[in-house]
């Protein structure tokens, strides 16, 4: 029995990682010639504080990247990377307190060479104090497997001035590029927006779904006047909005719109605001993560459009 699921799962993860190098294929294609705002393309924005241009569909690792390795799951993230990478995508969002994932990212990116292409963003995390943080940023380099990271963040503002304070000294050493802050729950959000107007970082990681948009009163609009890229977590609500959708059809306007999947209307949905710079969700699944990536693809959503994804959730 147990040879047949993981025959099963292997065919699923073929049929899966075949179809998003077709897909990648034809990206392409599309994109001779084109610009980053193409049909056929996965769209970029730019960093504001650099002008540097990133996918807008990244992935996270929590939960996700928090598995055995050598593991079923494991083998199945190889896939997941694959489609990832081959679809276009950068971006990879982790943290030292993700249980191993660290480990497990830094494995496999090492594994199938892909550091190159990854623009990696994690976070001093759980820590007090500068000796503790900078120890910390030492171990996750070890266990990415790297000199540096893309982006280092203060993880849910916790020791924040000092923590801030050491991602900008780790940045003037070369460490990482871009230093941010995070929080994933709607009641930061106004201690949040002070922190952003007197501490302006690159990078600003918050929660952002169609039923939980409280960012949209401050948060949103101060970044985008400071020029602060805006990465988005929980746009899935962890999981929650897919129950809430369950056996109801897609918005009749959907199919105009290439949208093929509730989750591509979720991550639409979040991308549509114009203060957004990526949106990072996760999956272990290699059918999900081709799934998600065509969430970048195409025009944002119309305000009707939006309109109509709060009202089917309401």
């Amino acid at each position: 029995m147990q040879s047949m699921q993981t025959r099963r799962s292997f065919l699923g993860s073929a049929s899966a990682l075949s179809a998003a190098l077709a897909f990648a294929a034809w990206q392409r294609t599309a994109h001779a010639g084109a610009s980053s705002t193409t049909e056929g393309a996965l769209a970029m924005r730019a960093i504001p504080s650099t002008g540097e241009k990133i996918p807008v569909i990244g992935m996270g690792t929590s939960g996700s990247f928090e598995v055995a390795v050598g593991s079923e799951e494991y083998t199945a993230l190889k896939e997941v990377l694959k489609i990832f990478f081959a679809g276009g995508g950068t971006v990879i969002d982790t943290a030292p307190t993700y249980s191993n994932a660290e480990d497990v990212l830094g494995a496999l990116i090492a594994e199938q060479s892909l550091r190159p292409k990854a623009w990696i963003a994690t976070k001093l995390s759980g820590v007090s104090g500068r000796e503790a943080g900078r120890a910390q940023f030492k171990s996750t380099l070890q266990r990415l497997k790297t000199d540096k990271v893309e982006l280092l963040q203060v993880h849910n503002l916790g020791d924040l001035k000092t923590q801030l304070a050491l991602a900008r000294e780790l940045k003037s050493e070369g460490r990482t590029r871009y230093v941010g802050v995070t929080h994933y729950l709607e009641y930061a959000h106004d201690e949040l927006a002070d922190i952003v107007a007197a501490e302006k970082p690159d990078f600003l990681q918050i929660n952002y779904s169609v039923v939980t948009r409280g960012a949209e009163k401050r948060i949103f609009p101060l970044a985008k006047d400071l020029g602060i890229a805006i990465m988005i977590n929980r746009a899935f609500e962890d999981g929650k909005l897919f129950a809430r959708v369950k056996d109801k059809p897609l918005p009749n306007w959907t199919a105009a719109a290439g949208i093929t999947s509730w989750a591509q209307a979720f991550l639409k949905f979040a991308l549509s605001n114009p203060a957004v710079t990526v949106v990072i969700p996760a999956t272990g699944k290699p059918h999900r993560q081709a799934d998600n990536l065509k969430a970048g693809l195409g025009p944002d959503l119309t305000e009707d459009q939006r309109a109509s994804l709060v009202a089917a959730l309401a």
